[in-house]
């Protein structure tokens, strides 16, 4: 295991012991609160929120994000889901990100909700800020700067960022330079979405539901280089009408049951359907219930995967369904989780129930062993790609087969 593997695999177990501890907020696990406001315009970032280590009062964060799709009135959404106390920010800002912490000079303004600076989010609750003026270009770095008056309890956010952004004690939002912030990250708080208003009016969005393999674990870090990532660099380019992408993945995370993060039909309303301007969902996940040894059927795992379609197609939502991956050589492998992985690849492949398929067991396997991951496109657990295999997946995806007529 590399250096870099064994750090977050560390992290990721300190967050998920913390997790698997304490139940999540029943509202935390399905439909979004009701004290959220709505943002318009489309998302062009976006990460799973989940249960955090514990929040401090007079934390500065500079949290960098990479865009998808660019537009105008940048909003920022600000999550206390997952908190059992009040979360007091009295400072935020966006701005384009430089070099490091460092920002592009005369880029980095402040941001308002209901016209105030200061924001008070009960626990449970999230909030939209108000448009921000301006252009936010598509594929660039975006940094995010918060600063806690009051926090204190669980936090909430993204654990596996594989993104540095950057922490520091007191009040350094409104600073351009590097210099207070001088503590590092690898998690995103807090913050878990942008919206941008496109050029054009019928811009729209992916939302890719996923665990670790969508959320990027064994990509190299700080590059970008997670499948969702590789999908929006080929929007960019395609003049297609669907630009933004966000990568709604949980390492760990299952369809069927909460273990690491609510399941994805727990948070399917939070995390995909109540995006702004997302038009197509993504479903790559059940890996996990298969391999976890819970006696998780073929059956089970499709009617799991029904009722996701189901949920969306009511909400005028496209469906597009990926393969699972083989992942024969990961030490939960068996010949049992084996045939489940096959019988469910039929189904995706043949049922017709979804509105597309992206074959990614196809394109990743070894075609004489289709248990096995191909070792160029393998990082070496053999359960998660490396770079060239998330690329792979992207590519596998039929963008021409992304937007449906709902």
């Amino acid at each position: 295991m590399t250096g870099r593997s064994a750090r977050l695999r560390r992290l990721a177990g300190v967050v998920l012991t913390f997790v698997a501890c304490q139940a999540a907020p029943a509202q935390a696990a399905g439909r979004m609160p009701e004290a959220v406001t709505r943002a318009g315009g489309v998302v062009t970032w976006a990460a799973s929120a989940d249960r955090m280590g514990f929040g401090r009062a007079g934390q500065g964060y500079r949290l960098v994000v990479h865009t998808s799709v660019g537009g105008t009135d940048l909003r920022v959404h600000l999550s206390n889901v997952f908190g059992d106390h009040p979360l007091t920010l009295d400072s935020v800002y966006a701005g384009l990100r430089g070099r490091g912490a460092a920002l592009r000079p005369g880029s980095n303004r402040p941001l308002s909700f209901a016209g105030r600076r200061t924001i008070t989010i009960p626990a449970g609750a999230a909030v939209w800020s108000d448009p921000l003026s301006g252009r936010i270009p598509a594929d660039t770095d975006l940094a995010v700067s918060l600063h806690t008056l009051r926090a204190e309890g669980p936090a909430t956010g993204h654990l596996l960022a594989l993104q540095t952004s950057y922490t520091g004690r007191g009040d350094h939002t409104a600073e351009d330079s590097a210099a207070d912030w001088t503590g590092t990250t690898d998690s995103w708080w807090y913050l878990d979405a942008v919206t941008v208003r496109p050029p054009r009016a019928a811009t729209g969005a992916v939302a890719a539901l996923g665990d670790s393999i969508t959320d990027g674990l064994e990509s190299t870090i700080d590059l970008d280089h997670r499948w969702p990532d590789y999908l929006a660099r080929r929007l960019s380019t395609s003049g297609a009408a669907l630009q933004g992408v966000a990568d709604e993945g949980i390492s760990g995370n299952k369809v069927l049951s909460d273990s690491e993060g609510p399941s994805a039909l727990h948070r399917l309303d939070r995390d995909v359907l109540a995006q702004p301007g997302v038009h197509t969902v993504l479903l790559f996940e059940g890996v996990n219930d298969i391999k976890a040894r819970t006696g998780v059927t073929a059956r089970d795992l499709i009617a799991g995967y029904r009722q996701i379609a189901r949920r969306a197609h009511a909400a005028g939502k496209c469906v597009v369904a990926g393969t699972l991956s083989p992942f024969k050589g990961w030490q939960e492998w068996d010949p049992a989780a084996e045939a489940v992985r096959r019988e469910v690849n039929r189904f995706l492949r043949t049922s017709g129930e979804f509105d597309a398929v992206a074959d990614f067991d196809r394109v990743l396997r070894i075609p004489h062993d289709g248990e096995r991951l191909l070792p160029a496109l393998d990082s070496g657990d053999h359960l998660h790609p490396n770079d060239r295999g998330m690329r792979a997946i992207a590519d596998a995806v039929d963008l021409g087969r992304l937007d449906c007529a709902r």
